[in-house]
């Protein structure tokens, strides 16, 4: 089975360590499940040195070394593809994330020592793609979803991967990889009194998509607008549509994934990514936050002082609070 090394690139240097990246931990928990030998280097949570990147680089003969992120990541993105080529030139190095779905070609030729990129979601395309590593089949042509280059270096894109509509099938993220206590540290969150004083708050995206059609709204792929078309250079490009598709974790789903982090990892708060709860609320009849709700107090979750009507004190107070 492959050696899969993913690396969470820098974000922003002027501020702390905020947010597991949520996507990668989703993909790591599905490589691993499938039998791949996993290891995590958080960049943005340790802020190390380039000497410490290049150890960590060398330390195993990796297939593949995996990144990606969003457009403030590119400059550390940047760095490290070109150090991975560098010090483990036997590694497939793989791109994904924001940065390359909006824009896959210009980010191919920018950055030449990126191998595949994955374009869009990478539930389906990431797997594929290890299961080819392993078989040493390099016909990347035949998964969906993938940017590569052929044999003259023009770069090609795929057919978009279909969404994965059976959103409850996914594991668990593999929160464990990452150092949580760097992120504990910086739980303070914005969304309430409860989340100021948030001491251990991990983030999930409990639905995908979103059903307005703000225009300076710039999500694809995973949002389920992408779309394809041939650009001016006669490419299959990707194109800005507004077609949107809402997908969303079952209520059990949720709550059970909320138990789970409260009872190995100690939560206190939970930060919901999604673009927009009420939508999903309304998509599903009315149902969908109310349904959570019902589980979340039956399952114990509710906070003790919302139970009690005090005042939160965090010393005091037992159960998840949660914001989005």
């Amino acid at each position: 089975m492959a050696k899969v090394l993913f690396v969470n690139p820098l974000m922003r240097e002027e501020d702390d360590p905020r947010h597991v990246p949520y996507g990668m931990a989703l993909l790591a928990a599905i490589v691993v499940g499938q039998g791949h030998k996993v290891q995590v280097y958080d960049h943005n949570a340790w802020r190390p040195s380039d000497a410490v990147i290049a150890q960590v680089l060398q330390a195993d003969r990796w297939d593949v070394v995996a990144l990606g992120g969003i457009t403030t990541a590119y400059r550390s993105i940047k760095q490290i593809v070109e150090m991975a080529k560098a010090l483990c030139p036997q590694a497939l190095v793989v791109a994904g994330g924001g940065f390359l779905t909006s824009m896959p070609h210009d980010i191919m030729r920018f950055l030449p020592r990126i191998d595949v990129g994955v374009v869009g979601e990478a539930f389906v395309s990431f797997p594929e793609l290890l299961r080819r590593v392993d078989a040493g089949n390099r016909d990347w042509a035949a998964v969906p979803g993938l940017i590569w280059r052929d044999a003259a270096g023009k770069t090609r894109l795929n057919p978009e991967q279909p969404l994965l509509m059976d959103l409850d099938s996914l594991p668990y993220p593999a929160w464990e990889l990452f150092p949580l206590e760097v992120y504990f540290k910086n739980s303070m969150a914005l969304y309430s009194e409860e989340g100021m004083l948030a001491q251990r708050r991990l983030d999930i995206n409990a639905s995908y998509g979103c059903s307005l059609i703000c225009r300076f709204c710039f999500h694809l792929g995973i949002a389920g607008d992408m779309q394809h078309k041939e650009n001016d250079e006669g490419e299959n490009d990707v194109a800005f549509t507004y077609d949107r598709k809402i997908r969303f974790h079952s209520p059990r789903y949720v709550v059970n994934l909320v138990k789970y982090a409260r009872e190995r990892f100690g939560v206190d708060f939970i930060g919901f990514l999604d673009e927009n709860l009420m939508t999903m609320h309304q998509f599903s009849g009315k149902k969908w936050l109310t349904d959570i709700a019902k589980l979340w107090i039956e399952e114990g979750l509710q906070p003790q002082c919302v139970r009690d009507g005090v005042p939160h004190d965090p010393a005091k107070c037992s159960g998840v609070h949660w914001g989005g």
